[in-house]
């Protein structure tokens, strides 16, 4: 079966390459907390969001890394708690009660967390330096002495990291490839010319940024659901339902659904789209949980104590999310709405979104495409379940039980004309994005991966359902190493 997924090509990448340059979407939160001065977890989880950014990290390998990062600040925190227990050593890192000082805290979860950043992004080594600087301290990382806060850390995250060059996710590049490289030999079925079975991942031929030229995508990090997880069951006992085949009236109609949505864009769902998009450069989606995270930490006052403890939960889980989503890709290697849209409707005129500034039209099936830009049409990765649901669904469940309400009440403004892929035509005015509840936070970012056309429903579902108890299961071992801390 031919079905070519080279996208731009031709006319239509004339006028691409000729439109104003896409403009970063703008965001805005409608209550700012620019005058709550950030905790020091949270001035270092800002530093790692950007270095995310800065090295165009990935989805999974950035949850884990973050996962990381607070884990050795959680962990060197706990030495200065009465109850709190070390995810390595337990108690026996405990300092006396006289040294539980909100200086020694502070010293502590920092240079935990510049440990844990060269080791994860030595390429920002000046990043992090500038932060310990800002703090007011200097890297110490020979100390090993346990009466000093520099050297719990260097003990406590030294553990941390050991354990974690070991997991599974090829970050040292021990199993060949290079850091972080696939090592199970993973190849795709399909080719980008050739849909060899319509129920299977392709990979596409997708233009560069600049649309000088074409790379064929790879699939990213087909190894990672086997990464050790934090608090994550048997992958089998989350009875995740198998996606319909093609062929089946289960299959066309989840296809139809893909379409009809693509139909149906308005400013608003569209500008749902980019605020959830995450994509290639960005802090990707469990990034952007965290900076949701940052404004709840910031808005309720949260302290230090508090949000090591809220990192270090919000983060573990999305790591798990992240291990489940992509063992579950690796295993359904579920084919993309992209392919199965073109392979459906070949020879056939379906109504659509037409492209920048067209609107729905009618058009041939086989030149559909998602609401994005060509060079980020579709991930490189398959379908089943949606990595953004899984991580977002999870992040929610953690946000719920840390404050005790599902109560979240926060707004953004997406700016007129700021649509990466209709700048300065669409939204043809602001638009306001109102989320009540973490969980209708979760559900919207699970919806903009349909109203974007590169997930079917049900791939949004399962990753909903099961990122909800991935959450609550990781809130749960988060609670056990509390202690009882306040």
């Amino acid at each position: 079966m031919l079905v070519s997924t080279s996208i731009g090509q031709g006319k239509v990448m004339h006028n691409w390459k000729f439109r104003a340059a896409a403009v970063a979407l703008l965001v805005v939160p409608a209550v700012s907390t620019a005058a709550v001065v950030p905790s020091t977890p949270t001035r270092w989880n800002q530093v790692f969001l950007d270095a995310i950014v800065a090295t165009r990290t990935p989805p999974p390998i950035g949850s884990r890394a973050l996962a990381i990062a607070h884990t050795c600040m959680f962990d060197a925190w706990a030495a200065y708690n009465g109850s709190a227990l070390g995810t390595q050593f337990g108690a026996h890192l405990r300092r006396p009660h006289s040294e539980h000082t909100l200086k020694n805290k502070r010293a502590a979860v920092s240079y935990a967390a510049y440990r844990a950043g060269l080791d994860l992004f030595p390429s920002e080594k000046p990043r992090f330096d500038a932060m310990l600087k800002q703090l007011g301290l200097t890297p110490d990382l020979a100390n090993a002495e346990l009466t000093k806060p520099a050297g719990i850390a260097n003990i406590a995250c030294g553990e941390v990291l050991a354990q974690r060059h070991r997991d599974g996710s090829n970050q040292l590049g021990e199993k060949g490839g290079g850091p972080y490289a696939d090592y199970t030999g993973y190849t795709p079925v399909n080719t980008p010319d050739a849909v060899i079975d319509p129920n299977r991942w392709q990979p596409l031929r997708v233009p560069t940024a600049d649309g000088s030229s074409y790379v064929v995508q790879k699939f990213l990090a087909p190894h990672w659901g086997w990464v050790k997880p934090f608090s994550l069951r048997k992958y089998e006992s989350y009875g995740l339902s198998a996606p319909p085949l093609y062929g089946s009236a289960a299959f066309a109609e989840e296809t139809r659904q893909v379409v009809l949505h693509s139909a149906t864009l308005t400013d608003k769902t569209k500008s749902i789209v980019h605020y959830w998009a995450d994509g290639p450069g960005s802090v990707t989606p469990p990034g952007h949980w965290n900076r949701l995270a940052q404004h709840v930490a910031m808005r309720k006052q949260i302290g230090l104590d508090g949000a090591v403890k809220l990192y270090f939960a919000l983060n573990n889980a999305m790591m798990d999310a992240g291990i489940f989503a992509w063992r579950a890709k690796r295993e359904l290697d579920y084919v993309r709405p992209i392919t199965a849209v073109r392979t459906l409707y070949s020879g056939k005129t379906i109504k659509a979104w037409a492209g920048y500034g067209k609107g729905t039209q009618r058009i041939p099936g086989h030149t559909w495409s998602p609401y994005f830009l060509p060079s980020s049409i579709t991930p490189p990765f398959s379908e089943c379940v949606s990595g953004h649901s899984t991580f977002s669904a999870a992040a929610s469940e953690v946000l719920k039980s840390y404050t005790g309400s599902d109560r979240f009440n926060y707004e953004v403004i997406i700016p007129k004309g700021s649509s990466p892929v209709e700048p300065g035509l669409v939204p043809a005015a602001d638009v306001r994005l109102y989320f009540a509840t973490y969980t209708d936070a979760a559900n919207q970012a699970g919806m903009s991966r349909l109203y974007g056309g590169i997930h079917f429903p049900i791939g949004n579902q399962e990753g909903l359902r099961v990122g909800r108890v991935i959450g609550q299961q990781a809130w749960s071992k988060a609670r056990s190493y509390f202690g009882g801390a306040k």
